[in-house]
């Protein structure tokens, strides 16, 4: 039976994955982080539905300290270790906007930006990387190299080099990228050994949250997609990976998104 770290649980995709991996009979216990988990109303209605297998911790992914001092009890809801880590958590920028030109760029937006959407992720993987190793590969597809657990940091589109267009959204496409660097580097370091991890950026498409909700004018109404279909999605590119994936950046349907 499997254990699940959603990081980034309290809305949107987060709070998703912990309804559609908790309803799984392959899966044991799914384990929900943020900053105020403990706290969030929607988290503890799912817990009430699923009273055995859904554990809420608060963990503040911007306080490395923080992340370290709830690995302990981490361990022992997991007893030990981790199947699946997703990394859900993220912000467009301070101010709910993107910017539009480098007169809207500021060192507070970058910083809190970088904090939450690369810095955080990379710290989870650090502290919470032990327990994947230590998996059995209950996710994914065990075709030739055999996988341990499975890291998946939550990309965008926007974040791809060679596809930027338009520019704009300073913050948000840098911390992106440099999350999906982040997640290349770390499929090599947990690639080495005998035990591998499997490392993906997964973009989920424009999905209907508080992130994206300003700039829905101008989707197509079928590429809007609810919480429910992204995340549907995503779970049917992640019940097939294989050691062959690792380090890739993948749209929701399953197609390589260029670095």
């Amino acid at each position: 039976m499997a254990v699940v770290i959603v990081q980034g649980a309290s809305r949107g995709l987060g709070l998703q994955f912990c309804k559609v991996l908790a309803s799984r009979a392959d899966v044991a216990k799914v384990i929900a982080t943020s900053r105020r988990a403990e706290n969030e109303a929607a988290l503890h209605s799912m817990q009430s539905q699923f009273p055995n297998k859904m554990v809420l911790i608060n963990v503040d992914v911007t306080k490395e300290n923080n992340i370290k001092q709830v690995v302990p009890k981490i361990m022992e809801e997991s007893t030990g270790k981790i199947d699946l880590l997703l990394n859900c958590s993220a912000i467009l920028h301070p101010s709910g906007k993107g910017e539009t030109s480098l007169r809207d760029v500021s060192f507070e937006g970058l910083r809190t930006t970088f904090e939450t959407n690369t810095i955080g992720p990379v710290l989870t993987a650090k502290y919470f990387s032990p327990l994947l190793l230590k998996s059995s590969g209950l996710f994914g597809k065990q075709a030739g190299k055999k996988h341990s657990g499975i890291l998946v940091n939550l990309t965008a589109k926007v974040s791809s080099i060679s596809d930027n267009q338009v520019g704009g959204w300073y913050s948000y496409r840098l911390s992106k990228s440099a999350l999906n660097m982040a997640t290349k580097n770390l499929s090599i370091e947990l690639g080495r050994g005998k035990s591998k991890v499997i490392c993906v950026a997964l973009h989920p498409g424009t999905v209907d949250t508080d992130l994206s909700r300003p700039y829905h004018k101008g989707v197509p109404a079928d590429k809007l997609f609810s919480t429910e279909k992204s995340v549907n999605y995503l779970m049917s590119i992640i019940d097939k990976l294989s050691v062959e994936d690792t380090g890739k950046c993948l749209a929701w349907d399953g197609n390589a998104i260029p670095f």
